[in-house]
């Protein structure tokens, strides 16, 4: 059996988990501070956030505005909406990073890894070959490639660019 460890994830379990007060999603939304909380994409429904944790570089969370903690209790245009969203966020890690694949999931429920249970978001990680090397396990250190700061800026410009490039044709 394959096992996924992630030790650089504790911090994130351990701390930034039991320091929230309310929904940290819906304080972002709120906010408007899409540089500072690294939101990427706003729609009228859903958004996207760079991930503070990464399990790679790129991981992104897709998620629908309104705070539920299940896709089930998504409206029909909200499932549309993020699932949309989903595509478009792909097609911006496809454009900038060019991955040679992704993992893309949910995880429902505490039990299921879920840090946020109340607030649904889909994870998007692209992959590389040979991104999962030694140094988590040995070393008990993840390497990402690239701040989030200057990953968020590179997509950001490129949405911006695809928008004007959509609305002129």
């Amino acid at each position: 059996m394959d096992k996924l460890w992630a030790p650089w994830r504790v911090k994130y379990v351990t701390e930034m988990i039991g320091k929230t007060k309310g929904c940290v999603f819906c304080k972002m939304l709120k906010e408007r501070k899409d540089k500072k909380n690294l939101i990427v994409i706003r729609t009228k429904l859903s958004f996207t956030v760079l991930n503070l944790f990464p399990y790679n570089n790129g991981h992104i969370l897709v998620l629908p505005n309104r705070h539920v903690a299940d896709f089930s209790k998504l409206t029909e245009e909200e499932n549309t909406d993020l699932f949309r969203l989903l595509n478009t966020t792909k097609s911006l890690l496809d454009k900038i990073l060019k991955p040679a694949g992704y993992n893309v999931g949910m995880n429902l429920g505490r039990v299921a890894g879920a840090g946020f249970p109340g607030h649904l978001h889909v994870h998007i990680v692209p992959r590389w070959k040979g991104d999962s090397n030694f140094m988590p396990v040995i070393g008990q250190t993840k390497v990402i490639s690239q701040s989030l700061q200057t990953l968020h800026q590179r997509l950001t410009s490129q949405h911006q660019l695809l928008a004007k490039k959509k609305s002129s044709d």
